[in-house]
């Protein structure tokens, strides 16, 4: 049966699989676990395990076998196959060739055997198994193993009763079984997750062209000649040209920027025509070009005239006179807006792909491709990991599974012993990462994404905020349910609130409850102090609210965090001593959050203690258009903020907290964190000093926080916020209330003219 080739899922890859479409497994009489004869049209050869096929290929046609089968049988993407059922031998005895680098003592085998069990192998064949794991310098974590000889000859399955046996030469001594089987394609369409349309994209624009140029020419156009790949640093701009060139058998020509530049004048030049000269005479080739910005730059802005001759002799390879035949050019650069705007118009890069930080999904593909050959346990839950590292690229959750090994490797270093030429293979078969390993690393990488301006999810949660209940309500309608139920805005054809204005007097929980908020909603959560904005170059402060939006866009959801507001966002035309530095950052404010970019699942969240300062453009609908009044808590609230801040405490039983509560009026909640940390202060200060220093370890224990404690404590710690403060923050709400309520009767006039 002729059946059509796609790419295996990242999880099952690197396993001999091929998952057949249901309905041609089962005319083709194959059930899961058979074997199959795949041969390519030009007379590849590979022999799979049959593995169910997933619901979406269902009556399709489809077999889904991973880079390595695809290279045995010689096959490319979309291409047709035939597949018919095949009768393999178990094997008998199989002898394996290690690498020259790779000591391993012990009994290995066994290791191996599991490792390989269900998998077809034949002599000459290389293997990648999961043995290197931190022992090798290579940048996978899997170690190509030839295989020496096989008992019975030919395609064997290795089975519970294969023997093994390590041959005395290395690998590297050991011949292939066919030309071109050099231990499988180094990165293929498996090894790249969370990137399907993308990946789609660059393969319609290069694959297509080098396969069937015929299509082109019956259309009588020109197919395409470059794709420019943009996007913040380890999205896997480079690994997508690298599994391209690898899957369409192309040559590959790379062009390092800083390479080629040279002092003498028009080496440069010459250099990069070489390059190009070199893919024309190798096409089908690929000229890819890495941070292609640093050697196209705009010409009207580089500094040197190097830089200007080599974006020009750029422009003509590109699109000259000279035919460039089958040379793709992919350019690669995470600042797209520093290229020469020559070199983006069609003819030159035909197309700009984004490739974005990963969503949920894609970062589970990431971590199943880098943790496809670790061994982990059955307590990691790569689901769990996938939801709690926003703003993570590829690279960094690259980092998170190497990290997590490295913990791994360092908690059995005891067993080692590093001055032997070998390692023993028991102490190996026992190596795995847990739960516990990844928790770790995760604690010391940070989302290159948001490196600059990134503060981590915070772990506040509304249990920490005691009290302030309306509040909450307000900011979980606001901020929480449009990212929990997109589906009801939808519905009500509704837009979610761009900002939040909270203020109030200093010390009520203002900033508290911004980061209990951005962790509820499970969003990342950027932090802007204000004046941090502030710059003395013209420009640049703008500059840095942009960037900050931009970051906050790439990696939605976000909660973009202005503490201190009215620092950087005065009232326009007020202030002539600060160079018009505030009113153009305000300007820039209001076309970020109210602009014809529209702000997807960013909520900006603003404090402060002086609304009244603020520009009142800001304090508009569509801009920070809710305004939530944090007062100073009430009896109620201030039991509950004493409940939170004494939580952990030892009190002694005569402690009242509804007696501290009823004393207390006018305390915000800073106020009762310091009333409580004074009254343990006070409980510390008497036991050090009633112990000997030799006894406090025995009798720490028995140390309370008593009433009297929290009444001395009440005479040190005084209410902050005096009648007055409380009397104009009311007015002030009862101002933004009155407002909103004569906004909302000239609309309705407005209606009724209508």
């Amino acid at each position: 049966m002729k059946l059509i080739v796609k790419p295996l899922k990242q999880k099952d890859a690197g396993r001999g699989l091929a998952a057949i479409d249901r309905a041609a497994a089962a005319e083709l009489d194959l059930e899961g676990g058979d074997f199959i004869r795949i041969d390519g049209p030009n007379d590849g050869t590979a022999i799979a395990r049959v593995w169910p096929g997933y619901p979406e290929d269902q009556g399709t046609g489809i077999i889904r076998i991973d880079g390595r089968l695809r290279q045995q049988a010689g096959v490319g993407i979309d291409e047709r196959v035939d597949v018919e059922k095949a009768d393999v031998t178990p094997a008998k005895r199989v002898t394996i060739a290690l690498p020259q680098n790779l000591r391993i003592g012990g009994n290995i085998g066994t290791y191996i055997r599991d490792k390989l069990s269900g998998q077809p192998v034949a002599q000459g064949q290389s293997v990648q198994l999961p043995l290197g794991f931190g022992f090798m310098s290579a940048s996978n974590q899997s170690v190509p193993i030839k295989i020496a000889s096989t008992d019975p000859d030919g395609t064997v399955v290795v089975t519970d009763n294969t023997e093994f046996q390590v041959s005395q030469k290395p690998a590297e001594q050991i011949s292939d079984a066919s030309p071109g089987d050099d231990g499988g394609p180094s990165v293929t369409y498996e090894d790249i997750g969370g990137l399907d349309k993308e990946l789609e994209q660059v393969r319609e624009m290069i694959e297509l062209p080098m396969r069937h140029p015929e299509l082109f020419k019956r259309l009588g156009i020109e197919p395409p000649k470059g794709v420019l790949l943009h996007g913040p640093p380890g999205t896997g701009k480079t690994l997508i040209a690298k599994a391209v060139a690898n899957e369409i058998d192309a040559s590959f020509h790379t062009i390092s920027g800083p390479e080629i530049m040279s002092k003498y004048y028009g080496e440069s030049e010459e250099q990069l025509r070489e390059i190009f000269e070199e893919a024309t005479e190798n096409s089908p080739a690929i000229v890819f070009i890495d941070e292609i910005d640093s050697i196209a730059p705009k010409r009207s802005e580089a500094g040197g005239d190097v830089e200007r001759r080599v974006v020009a002799q750029l422009l003509s390879l590109m699109d000259g006179l000279d035919e460039r035949g089958e040379v793709v050019v992919i350019g690669a650069t995470n600042r797209v807006d520093a290229i020469d705007n020559a070199l983006r118009r069609g003819g030159r890069f035909d197309r700009e792909i984004e490739i974005g930080v990963p969503d949920r999904d894609g970062r589970k593909e990431i971590m199943q491709v880098h943790t496809r050959n670790m061994p982990l346990t059955d307590d990691v839950d790569l689901d769990a990991y996938a939801d709690s590292t926003h703003g993570f690229v590829g690279a960094d959750l690259e980092s998170l599974a190497k990290e997590s090994a490295m913990h791994a490797l360092r908690r059995i270093r005891p067993q080692l012993d590093l001055d032997a030429e070998e390692i023993d293979a028991e102490v190996l078969e026992g190596l795995k990462v847990t739960e516990d390993d990844f928790k770790q690393a995760l604690k010391s990488i940070e989302p290159s994404a948001l490196r600059e301006v990134f503060v981590e999810v915070p772990d506040v949660t509304w249990e920490d905020v005691g009290g302030l209940e309306p509040t909450k309500e307000r900011l979980r309608e606001t901020i929480q349910w449009p990212l929990e139920y997109p589906e009801v805005f939808q519905q009500m054809d509704m837009d979610a609130a761009k900002g939040v204005l909270m203020y109030g007097p200093p010390g009520t929980g203002k900033t508290l409850l911004a980061k209990a908020v951005a962790n509820e909603a499970e969003s990342n959560f950027i932090s802007i102090k204000g004046p941090e904005l502030l710059n003395k170059f013209v420009g640049e402060s703008e500059k840095g609210v942009r960037e900050v939006f931009k970051k906050a866009r790439e990696n939605a959801p976000t909660v973009v965090f202005f503490d201190e507001i009215d620092s950087i966002a005065t009232e326009r035309g007020r202030d002539s001593s600060s160079s018009g530095v505030t009113e153009r950052v305000v300007s820039q404010l209001l076309t970020e959050l109210d602009g014809l970019e529209a702000l997807e699942d960013v909520v900006v969240i603003a404090t402060t203690n002086r609304p009244d300062l603020i520009d009142s453009a800001l304090l508009r609908p569509g801009r920070l258009d809710r305004h939530v009044h944090v007062p100073v808590p009430d009896e109620d609230a201030r039991r509950a903020i004493l409940d939170v801040h004494t939580r952990e405490k030892p009190l002694a039983d005569d402690v009242n907290l509804d007696k501290i509560a009823s004393k207390t009026d006018g305390y915000v909640g800073a106020d009762l964190e310091a009333l409580a940390r004074e009254a343990s202060m006070n409980a510390s200060r008497e036991f050090i000093r009633s112990v000997q220093k030799e006894e406090i370890g025995e009798s720490v224990g028995n140390v309370r926080v008593t009433m009297d404690h929290f009444e001395d404590a009440l005479d040190e710690i005084g209410a902050s916020v005096t009648d007055d403060v409380r009397r104009r923050y009311e007015e002030i709400e009862e101002r933004f209330q009155k407002s909103e309520v004569e906004r909302d009767r000239e609309t309705e006039v407005g209606r009724t003219f209508q």
